[in-house]
């Protein structure tokens, strides 16, 4: 018998039986398109979070306070960490000690809530300069303008908002001049920042921006900051300005052995590598456990394939007695497996394209998130590839079943 009518002959005896055939692969179907929605959703995360990284500029260096964070549950320590002090970021303002810096700040987070009159909302406050803002994320104040250096060596109650603080505590009317409660301080708005929505890891519609020095003495009242960000002069500088950033630093700290580090440096080449790392091992983590599903499946097929012969075995007996030998029916069950899970992969393909489509697009239109659509090529292939190999697999132990039934007794058979 050849192949053709074998593959003919198998593809009727499936279609024969329609309602078993489509539940025999929901499962593969089900596996299948978990895991092009998964590895879809996951691209399209990380093309997220490195879209607003890049957003800080590749020449931006942060120095935070603290160990250096191996997972999530020390990033508590590097909050509250104090070792990052005034006389450091005076060190690394001088040219002698890190030659190819050109912007230093310090920067501090300030929990609490902005008022004004009777309106009151929860914003992202920063203890910053403008300059930085500006000039790293190229946002200018849409109305107003940035307070200088002249605001931060005089401590000054000023503030730049973000276009949601300013709708929520102005509305409609003029922002510019007015005085704002920040933690019972009165500050002036002297810009508002144009509505521009995520960039970096803050929303800058929802973010004030104050003195970093009237931050630390009036609001906070603290001696040390959270982080100072730098730049470098270029991206091809940044290494070498992190080696001088790190033998400053551990001069003003009195370290001489690095593992005594009381700080450490990140730069955005390390955030990205970091977060592509951990986003490959959380989308093969998942993928491996919707993999499971897959597993299910093919016992699934193998338990109705095992059905099939037993309700087919007169069918086995006839086409023995009239030629077909061992391999001929090894062949056939072996193609219907094959057919069938091959079917549950090119459906979850398609479910999962669909599906995966429809979250950007939700997420997109709905969401307001910058999120690309990424079809996954390569989860695409290897899914239709284990499919096949699951049929292959799972469909051995029945079609070898079938193959060594005896024609007379499998004639005999009711």
């Amino acid at each position: 018998m050849n192949f053709r009518y074998t593959f003919k002959t198998a593809f009727t005896s499936l279609k024969a039986n329609k309602s078993r055939s489509s539940l025999t692969i929901l499962g593969i179907v089900i596996g299948i398109t978990a895991i092009m929605v998964i590895v879809s959703v996951g691209n399209g995360a990380e093309g997220l979070i490195l879209g607003e990284v890049s957003g800080m500029g590749a020449q931006t260096i942060v120095v935070r306070p603290g160990k250096e964070p191996k997972g999530p549950s020390d990033m508590a320590g590097t909050l509250y960490s104090d070792s990052l002090k005034a006389r450091d970021v005076a060190a690394l303002k001088k040219k002698s000690n890190v030659p190819y810096l050109i912007d230093v700040a310090p920067a501090l987070i300030v929990p609490g809530s902005v008022s004004y009159g009777g309106e009151t909302y929860i914003p992202t406050i920063f203890g910053w300069t403008a300059k930085m803002m500006s000039e790293m994320l190229n946002i200018y104040p849409a109305e107003g303008v940035n307070f200088g250096e002249n605001a931060i060596r005089d401590k000054a109650s000023v503030a730049i908002i973000g276009s949601k603080v300013k709708k929520e505590l102005f509305g409609a009317s003029d922002a510019v001049g007015k005085r704002i409660k920040i933690r019972n301080k009165k500050f002036r708005v002297v810009g508002v920042y144009p509505p521009r929505g995520q960039v970096a890891f803050f929303n800058v519609d929802e973010v004030v921006i104050i003195p970093y020095t009237t931050a630390q003495t009036y609001l906070l009242g603290i001696n040390y900051f959270n982080e100072i960000v730098t730049r470098a002069a270029s991206p091809s500088a940044v290494a070498r300005t992190v080696k001088d950033i790190e033998a400053t630093i551990r001069e003003t700290h009195g370290i001489t052995d690095p593992s005594d580090d009381d700080f450490f440096v990140v730069t955005q080449e390390g955030v990205v590598n970091q977060i592509k790392n951990i986003m490959g091992v959380l989308t093969a983590f998942l993928s491996a456990v919707v993999a499971i599903s897959l597993v299910v499946g093919g016992i699934g097929v193998m338990n109705i394939m095992l059905v099939s012969v037993t309700e087919r075995t007169r069918e086995i007996g006839l086409r023995k007695a009239i030629g077909a030998t061992d391999g001929d029916i090894l062949k056939q069950f072996l193609i219907e497996s094959v057919i069938l899970t091959a079917l549950g992969g090119f459906i979850g393909v398609a479910l999962g394209t669909f599906f995966s489509f429809l979250t950007s697009f939700v997420l997109t239109r709905f969401v307001g998130l910058d999120w690309s659509f990424s079809f996954p090529a390569v989860a695409m292939i290897m899914g239709l590839a284990v499919s096949a190999f699951v049929g292959l697999v799972f469909g051995i132990y029945p079609a070898h079943q079938a193959a060594k039934k005896n024609p007379i007794e499998a004639l005999r058979y009711e």
